[in-house]
């Protein structure tokens, strides 16, 4: 029998070892430590839940920037998902199913984990990577929602990545004692810092799951997508990706408090929970601090954000990077009571003006149905059209990076009270990233055939900046002169934005427009 010598057999350990884990994935070495997860019922994707990215923000690291994660030794077994962050327990609402949900457990401020999708066959292969942020108003949310799942877009040569951010008073909560032990002079951003956390893991550990650190595409849709558009500002996010995918959501023109503003706030709720120091409120549990703390949100804070989005643009100090952006038909979004046709001519009369008949002919009140679309047309557009259309707008003007525009006009098939909100906020998300099959809904064909048109576009731009491919009806970058956008719909098709002129009205009346 032939015997091989010592350094040979350990050679031939460490090879297959080596083989092992650049082949198969299933080990992965990450600064902090090894990891393993599972495999896709056919074994052609590793799937990776719950990698920790930072510290817990628990205890003194309550209300801090995010903190280095503490090595481990031996493999973690990245099987689960990490908690979603700390927020009320869900419950659904509106046109909102139980699929656009995160689970009701765990929750926890114990948050900070990522999770990642990869069919790589060797840690060698530098796939494109996208990382989505998702939404919720930036109080709710977290990346264990069934739609957010990567898997197919893995099947599609992506490297999907998802990582969970500190939301509500946990992730927005500004006071001056924490402005002063900062070390930055602000406080506030701490979610918007643990998603630029996430993207500083993403360069230093994707290319271990056989991702390309220099191809990285940042995805949100709603909070999700107004996070993408301060990530584009931020001056800390800089060299951390190279395109951008918005989906109903950004911060042109939108009021944003800033630091002093939101100093006063959280010493408001810091006295309601009759707290006096910054160890009373970390010693405080997170249940009573999430009952006082609603609301709180992205500020300008000098740091994180030097100052407003729309000024860092018109500055030419934004990050360069390629854009898709869009939003859908259908997501006016009206929790009040809808106004009748001749209070809401009142109100247009009341609120411009000289300009009132102009208004009324872009959003028309002839009669109550009328003036009921009309108030569900005017939410659309001015809380999210406006926004995702300036963006657009300022990114071709600047003629830098190339931008994309579609328009999602889909009415989502369903049964019951679900049936009337058509093109919902949110009702994209299962097309683009080709995850029908995790919401119950009466699917047709067309629904099939445009969830492989719009996640093929969705991938095409994440490996090339470019959403035109084979197979796929061509989809021109958006100028100013043309203003085409993709239509996906039916039929998914390039034409003229419809409404532009009254995008265009309702822009030049934005406050803080620039």
């Amino acid at each position: 029998m032939l015997r091989l010598p010592a350094f040979a057999c350990l050679l031939v350990v460490s090879l297959t070892s080596f083989l092992s884990e650049t082949l198969t994935l299933d080990v992965v070495k990450t600064e902090a430590g090894m990891v393993s997860g599972t495999k896709s019922a056919d074994g052609t994707i590793a799937i990776f839940r719950g990698i920790p990215f930072a510290a817990p923000p628990v205890g003194d690291l309550r209300w801090k920037a995010p903190q280095p994660v503490k090595p481990w030794s031996g493999v973690l077994k990245a099987e689960q998902f990490g908690p979603s962050p700390m927020q009320n327990s869900p419950a659904p609402f509106s046109m909102w199913s139980a699929e656009f949900l995160i689970p009701k457990e765990p929750i926890s401020e114990d948050c900070l984990y990522l999770n990642a999708w990869s069919g790589a066959k060797t840690a060698r292969e530098k796939l494109p990577v996208l990382v989505w942020i998702y939404g919720g108003g930036f109080n709710s949310g977290g990346t264990a929602v069934p739609i957010y799942d990567g898997e197919a877009m893995a099947r599609k040569g992506i490297v999907f990545v998802s990582a969970n951010y500190r939301v509500g008073p946990f992730g927005f909560f500004a006071h001056p004692e924490l402005t002063k032990e900062s070390g930055t002079n602000a406080s506030g951003n701490y979610g918007l810092m643990d998603q630029i956390e996430a993207l500083q893991w993403v360069k230093k550990n994707i290319a271990a799951f056989g991702g390309d650190p220099n191809n990285v595409t940042i995805a949100g849709q709603s909070a999700g997508s107004m996070s993408v558009s301060c990530l584009v500002a931020s001056p800390l996010a800089k060299g951390l990706f190279n395109k951008a995918i918005a989906q109903s959501g950004a911060s042109f023109g939108r009021t944003m408090p800033v630091l002093a503003q939101a100093e006063r706030d959280g010493e408001r709720v810091a006295n309601t929970l009759h707290a006096t120091s910054l160890k009373d409120l970390r010693a405080l549990p997170a249940e009573e601090i999430l009952k006082k703390g609603q609301g709180m949100r992205v500020i300008i804070d000098g740091y994180v954000l030097p100052t407003k989005v729309a000024d860092i643009f018109a500055a030419g100090k934004q990050n360069d990077v390629t854009l898709l952006t869009g939003w859908n038909q259908d997501e006016g979004l009206l929790f009040g009571p809808i106004k009748n046709a001749a209070d809401f001519k009142a109100q247009a009369e009341q609120q411009y003006g000289a300009d009132a008949a102009t208004f009324l002919k872009y959003y028309p009140a002839g009669t109550d149905a009328e003036a009921s679309q009309s108030q569900l047309d005017l939410s659309r557009d001015q809380t999210f059209g406006t926004q995702n259309y300036t963006w657009a707008n300022v990114q071709a003007t600047q003629n830098k990076s190339k931008v994309y525009v579609y328009r999602f006009t889909r009415k989502v098939p369903a049964t019951g009270e679900y049936v009337k909100y058509g093109a919902f906020h949110t009702g994209e998300v299962p097309y683009a990233y080709d995850n029908l099959k995790f919401v119950d809904r009466p699917w047709e064909p067309v629904d099939r055939e445009l969830a492989q048109t719009m996640s093929t576009y969705w991938a095409n731009f994440i490996k090339s900046g470019n959403p035109n491919g084979k197979g796929v009806p061509a989809w021109p970058a958006y100028t100013v002169k043309e203003k085409q956008i993709m239509d996906l719909g039916k039929k998914p098709e390039a034409k003229p934005i419809p409404d532009r002129a009254a995008l265009d009205f309702l822009y030049s009346k934005m406050s803080g427009n620039n």
